[in-house]
């Protein structure tokens, strides 16, 4: 996951490691944070695949022109994607099996990335994801349904939370199917 995620970024404009970090606390939605001891050996990794460079270069100079500027002041190393890093991206991004889905942090990161992905992809992957969260949402209402007697109001609250946050997940998911089996109209020039 990490090193689809570095992709991802990467595939947008050279960045420094703790930008990088910054940004995919960001493409994460925050819930996972992602520590220098886990970003930079797979930064080292990735190097050493041959799918990123880093350059200790003044950071300016390897920005596309009318790039944002990134925040600091200390000469760093900027790391970019190589060929074959866009390659590994490209494979990353086409691959629609249970991987895609299965794991809330995964998909996020196929989310974010769905700007480079195939339409039929897209939806696969939301499609999974869907089936998945509908079945975790019908197993909290049978668990929730035999062991409701039992609860205390503060734990069938929790529970409660829990199936409120599990349907919403369902009906947004619902929402960007929709919205990928009927897109919106270009708008005219």
């Amino acid at each position: 996951m990490l090193e689809f995620a570095i992709l991802g970024l990467l595939q947008q404009a050279p960045v420094h490691g703790y930008e990088l970090r910054k940004e995919l606390a960001t493409v994460l939605g925050g819930r996972r944070s992602i520590s220098f001891g886990s970003l930079y050996p797979a930064l080292k990794r990735m190097q050493g695949a041959g799918l990123i460079a880093a350059d200790d270069r003044d950071l300016h100079t390897l920005l596309p022109a009318g790039a944002p500027p990134l925040t600091g002041r200390r000469g760093k190393i900027v790391y970019t994607i190589t060929p074959q890093g866009r390659e590994r991206f490209a494979q990353l991004v086409s691959e629609a099996g249970p991987d895609a889905y299965d794991d809330a942090g995964q998909f996020s990161v196929h989310l974010a990335n769905f700007a480079h992905t195939a339409a039929d992809v897209r939806l696969r992957i939301l499609e999974g994801r869907r089936r998945l969260v509908e079945q975790q949402r019908d197993g909290m209402r049978a668990t929730l349904a035999r062991t409701r007697e039992r609860m205390d109001r503060y734990t069938l609250e929790l529970q409660r939370h829990g199936l409120e946050s599990v349907d919403r997940e369902v009906r947004w998911l619902a929402e960007l199917i929709d919205r990928e089996r009927n897109p919106p109209p270009d708008p005219p020039n």
